[in-house]
């Protein structure tokens, strides 16, 4: 039986990392297989992109776009810890990250039709079976950025006016898919718990279909 394919989206700082290790814990008491994973990779694909989100090494945004396909062309592929190994193993794969923040985050200073194209026309990027996009007020999740984190840690796009772009070009990126992926925009302010339970919620009719 095949698996099923749960992307976890979000600004920065709205938790979802946590987030999605607490609905794995879920899942996994209630007998499910589960695979986590995140983007960019560990790879040295992915690592290269670290670098240039946090400042160490330099790029443009059409050359990042690019890496993140491959690497994500990488992370489908492996024949060992691929997303398509694990989902065709019958695996619930929980991926912090996906194609959705590289058409938010590289699309705004870019051309999004050109990202979605060269993604939708290769047929080594697995569509989700559904995208958990996590919503909370900017000066919120900045909050939490800065007492999480020492300066050093903060990404080039942690600030107020990047995350308020990026917020709205999420919403574009999401009117974009609404007739081609599943989007499911859950309150990530709460306590742990209960957003874990808005997204245990939402995501049991998908996980059972």
């Amino acid at each position: 039986m095949a698996g099923k394919f749960i992307v976890f989206e979000g600004i920065d700082g709205t938790g979802k990392t946590t987030q999605l290790q607490c609905v794995a814990n879920v899942l996994r008491k209630k007998g499910y297989s589960v695979y986590t994973t995140a983007e960019p990779t560990g790879t040295a694909t992915g690592k290269l992109l670290r670098a240039f989100l946090g400042g160490k090494e330099r790029s443009t945004p059409w050359a990042a776009a690019s890496l993140f396909l491959a690497d994500r062309i990488n992370h489908n592929t492996d024949p060992e810890d691929g997303i398509i190994k694990h989902l065709s193993d019958g695996d619930i794969v929980l991926c912090d990250r996906y194609y959705y923040s590289t058409f938010a985050y590289q699309g705004t200073d870019t051309d999004l039709q050109w990202i979605s194209d060269s993604h939708f026309n290769c047929p080594e990027v697995t569509k989700p079976d559904a995208c958990v996009f996590l919503t909370m007020d900017i000066e919120k999740c900045l909050a939490r950025i800065h007492a999480n984190r020492d300066a050093s840690a903060v990404e080039i796009f942690e600030n107020t006016d990047s995350l308020t772009r990026i917020k709205s070009r999420f919403a574009d990126v999401f009117d974009m898919l609404k007739d081609r992926d599943t989007i499911i925009s859950v309150d990530a302010d709460g306590t742990i718990e209960e957003v874990t339970d808005r997204i245990m919620a939402a995501l049991t009719p998908i996980l059972e279909d």
